[in-house]
């Protein structure tokens, strides 16, 4: 068989004959990037504030996580959970050290995190039924939440444009409203295993949960001998200033689901389950092939080494705030246009008045990376390692495209 002959043509129109469409993507082809700015195939720079969509917490190309990555790459790249390695030991040793006693699980993304807190769920589920399996299941979560797009997480997550075409989907979900514990305490009942929320709602359009929520919470799940579930895939590993996002609560989960940022850029997820828990995961009961390879967990110990000696949690905190702000007065200037500002640190959205793809599309002529969110919600999240002059280089971006629109 002869190999296909090789036609020189646009990357553009490569995706367009051969990559699936199921993303809205940009028209833009990026090629390269260092820090929090990318290049695109004509050689027009960007400040990227979506970092992957929280993915790129040490901005693009960071010099140690490169070669952190590139010596682990001429070390050992992949073995099977059949063995150990050192650094998945490591990472899981320094997340405990974060997160408190208990023990780490290693996938690969956000959404095999998610799906594992739920499986977690059924088998606690299963304990407090006294070993009868199917008769405690349910779970509880959120109106506008997103826990990933695996049957589990979809299920979990009440958004018609995740479900529609992929039903019937998992039982035993409900959902109450964020930030209102009698709503979720009404949904309480004997078959009810859990408790799942987003401690800052991503995708739903940056909406954080209250400390008094998520204490409620904690006290809902203590009284009733269920799991707090909290999914921080993209608000966790120091966007927000402290490590997790739920912190400020001073409230300690069951487990928390965790991926985006951890691997700076390489995939890899995890879940850290409290003590109590730890041991619902038997050898059969759950696995993965990739999980937690010697690369990826290299890659993750080389974010967590950068975000302790540059004190990036310090960065996200003290530059946050002027940050909030400026963007704040930015929306008090543009009433027309925008209706509210809200998130923490680095994870932060814009309410629009309107659909947010004219703005996402304005914003990248201008210069500046955004992501959508909820509709209507621009997103922004800077990689942690930001500098104050470009935290204002996006105000001033955002200011000329909506007096551009004024």
């Amino acid at each position: 068989m002869t190999a296909p002959a090789i036609v020189r043509t646009s990357t553009a129109e490569v995706y367009d004959a051969h990559v699936m469409k199921n993303y809205a993507r940009a028209r833009l082809t990026l090629v390269r990037g260092s820090g929090p700015t990318v290049w695109d195939d004509a050689g027009i720079s960007y400040l990227d504030f979506t970092s992957g969509i929280a993915v790129s917490a040490l901005g693009h190309c960071h010099p140690h996580w490169v070669a952190s990555v590139q010596r682990q790459a001429g070390e050992l790249i992949h073995v099977s959970n059949l063995f150990r390695n050192p650094h998945q030991g490591e990472l899981a040793r320094r997340l405990v050290g974060y997160a408190g006693p208990g023990r780490v699980f290693f996938c690969n993304s956000g959404g095999e995190a998610d799906e594992a807190l739920l499986k977690l769920a059924r088998l606690h589920g299963m304990r407090k039924a006294g070993g009868e399996e199917g008769k405690c299941f349910k779970v509880i979560a959120a109106k506008k939440a997103f826990h990933g797009r695996m049957f589990g997480g979809m299920s979990a997550t009440p958004q018609d444009k995740v479900q529609r075409g992929f039903r019937p989907l998992v039982s035993g979900f409900s959902f109450g409203e964020l930030n209102d514990v009698a709503s979720f305490a009404a949904l309480i009942d004997d078959a009810t295993a859990a408790i799942i929320v987003e401690s800052i709602q991503g995708d739903g359009g940056i909406n954080p949960c209250t400390p008094e929520f998520l204490r409620g919470l904690r006290r809902l799940c203590d009284e009733n001998n269920l799991l707090l579930l909290l999914d921080e895939v993209q608000c966790g590993i120091g966007r927000t200033g402290t490590f997790y996002a739920f912190e400020p609560a001073g409230v300690r989960p069951d487990a928390i689901a965790m991926a985006k940022g951890l691997g700076g850029g390489f995939p890899i997820g995890a879940i850290w389950v409290g003590e109590r828990s730890a041991d619902l995961f038997t050898p059969g009961t759950h696995g993965t092939t990739f999980g937690g390879t010697p690369l990826a967990c290299a890659a993750a110990l080389a974010v967590l080494d950068v975000i302790e000696q540059e004190r990036l949690l310090e960065n996200v905190t003290r530059l946050g705030a002027p940050w909030l702000v400026a963007l704040k007065e930015l929306a008090a200037d543009f009433p027309a246009h925008v209706r509210d500002v809200r998130g923490r640190g680095f994870h932060i959205g814009l309410e629009m008045t309107g659909e947010t793809g004219p703005w996402i599309e304005a914003l990248a002529e201008g210069g500046l990376l955004a992501a959508p969110a909820g509709g209507n919600v621009v997103r922004l999240l800077p990689p942690l390692n930001v500098t104050s002059a470009d935290l204002s280089k996006s105000v001033e971006i955002f200011r000329a495209v909506l007096s551009a629109k004024a």
